[in-house]
């Protein structure tokens, strides 16, 4: 029975990445944690795994229909990963708790404005040219060092950065940040996998889920209205924030009383 909770477990993950551009990371960690019982060092790296999987599997589906913006995707991934290496040297001097809660806030208020707010290429997939490089490579640094410092995966600040801050469709935005998570995802991985936390078996049954759920996310995203995407995507960036809260509050309030 487990083995099937995994699987569709990973499914939801699965859909819930290639539709949104943000992996499943998010929805798959407390997944495990809270309702399978694994220690977070573990259910990191198998949700790192799956969101690689995701990627794996969605990227192709949006090449051949020309949603992922390879050339600005390979730009931003650049930044996000100088942002991770400078998060990690900077593990030790930042206060996770307090990052964790100023995140969180910015989570909430983004979600805001997506759901008020229409972006100024939402709907259209015609031409369109890529605008404002340097708030995009400077989100993409702050993305990254997030991802080291915090364990959130970047997609939930590189999708409305390049929607809203650099003239990018909605949907070419999500399709070209899921192909960004899975290389990050990827090198990320590796750490893990080096310090013996990626249990196989753990794994296995989730990336067979993600896999099946990824496949049909990437169909069904071209269909699905834009306006549900920002809406699926808020409601995700208040799970986002409310995770990010909970766990900065944790942090933060016993200093309170000292």
């Amino acid at each position: 029975m487990t083995v099937f909770l995994l699987i569709a477990a990973g499914a939801l993950a699965g859909v819930a990445g290639a539709l949104l551009g943000i992996g499943g990371g998010v929805v798959l960690v407390p997944t495990l944690v809270l309702g399978f019982g694994v220690p977070l060092e573990e259910a990191v790296p198998a949700s790192l795994m799956c969101v690689v999987a995701s990627s794996c599997a969605a990227a192709a589906s949006y090449v051949e229909n020309h949603l992922s913006d390879l050339r600005l995707g390979l730009t931003l991934e650049l930044a996000t990963v100088a942002g991770a290496i400078l998060g990690g040297l900077a593990a030790g001097l930042v206060a996770p708790a307090g990052l964790a809660v100023v995140f969180g806030v910015f989570c909430f208020y983004v979600a805001g404005q997506m759901l008020l707010l229409r972006a100024p290429r939402e709907d259209s997939l015609e031409e369109y040219a890529v605008g404002n490089y340097p708030l995009g490579i400077g989100g993409s640094l702050v993305a990254g060092g997030l991802s080291a410092l915090l364990g959130v995966g970047g997609g939930p600040v590189k999708v409305p950065l390049m929607s809203y801050g650099m003239n990018v469709p909605f949907k070419v935005a999500a399709a070209t940040s899921n192909l960004m998570v899975g290389v990050t995802g990827a090198a990320s991985v590796a750490a893990y996998a080096f310090r013996g936390h990626l249990r196989l078996g753990l794994v296995a049954p989730l990336v067979v889920g993600v896999l099946a759920g990824a496949a049909v996310g990437s169909r069904l995203m071209p269909l699905v209205p834009t306006r549900v995407l920002k809406r699926l995507f808020a409601v995700v960036l208040l799970w986002v924030a409310a995770q990010m809260l909970w766990k900065g509050g944790h942090g933060l309030w016993p200093n309170l009383w000292t």
